[in-house]
């Protein structure tokens, strides 16, 4: 194909890229509007959300602890020490928006109580995911340098670990934000009314995941187009 035909492809990815960047910023910012607007909304149940997060634990039978841990919407579940951490603006609100991030960090917990498929298939890929996203442009750049295409290739390849990774992430995600909702309306901590604004809270979060997925995918690409290139010169 003409040399033309790969500046234009290369183009539209470089294009893609800024367009991807550009959504970040607005998922981004969809996170902090949201949060903050149902994080002025108490819920009805009027508990904190670490109180929550723990009843949730206890009724699920599980003995993972929960604690606080700094800065805003930092909050995670860490299988290796089997904690919750709470974020600084999460752990002591009793918001709509507290009950909901916190129910979705107990939403993971679940899963990998549960052996939920996804999590066991993203764990495997995780070594090989965050090697790849360090080295694989480096050794896709390395083999172009050596006029490689098959080191170029193999940059590509692993990379693709990377672009796996965020696709299974993605509904990992929607899954425990559907344990999240399911067990806040169940359990009573949020009324039937303020279920839909810790929806819109764990929907706008899962936007970020959404972005996560097209940025792999593009990034991917450009690498893959790159290492063809150097493999036909």
């Amino acid at each position: 194909m003409p040399y033309y035909y790969y500046m234009g492809t290369d183009n539209l990815l470089i294009l893609a890229l800024i367009a991807v960047f550009i959504l970040g910023l607005v998922a981004q910012s969809g996170v902090n509007r949201t949060f903050s607007k149902y994080s002025k909304e108490r819920a009805s149940a009027g508990l904190p959300a670490a109180e929550v997060a723990r009843r949730l634990l206890f009724q699920n039978g599980s003995d993972v602890q929960v604690h606080e841990v700094r800065g805003s919407l930092t909050d995670h579940f860490d299988p290796r020490n089997q904690t919750v951490g709470l974020s600084n603006t999460v752990y002591s609100s009793s918001s709509v928006a507290a009950l909901a991030v916190a129910a979705h960090e107990i939403g993971h917990v679940m899963q990998y109580q549960e052996g939920y498929t996804l999590i066991r298939l993203r764990n495997s890929i995780l070594p090989l995911a965050s090697f790849g996203s360090n080295a694989a442009p480096w050794i896709t750049i390395l083999g172009v340098l050596m006029g490689s295409g098959n080191v170029a290739m193999v940059g590509v390849w692993l990379f693709l670990a990377v672009l796996l990774f965020q696709l299974i992430t993605l509904p990992v995600e929607l899954n425990a934000s559907s344990r999240a909702l399911a067990m806040l309306q169940d359990g009573g901590y949020l009324a039937y009314d303020e279920i839909p604004g810790a929806r819109k809270v764990l929907r706008a979060a899962a936007m970020t995941y959404v972005v996560a997925v097209l940025s792999a995918l593009v990034s991917f690409l450009r690498l893959f187009l790159i290492a063809r290139n150097s493999r036909r010169d």
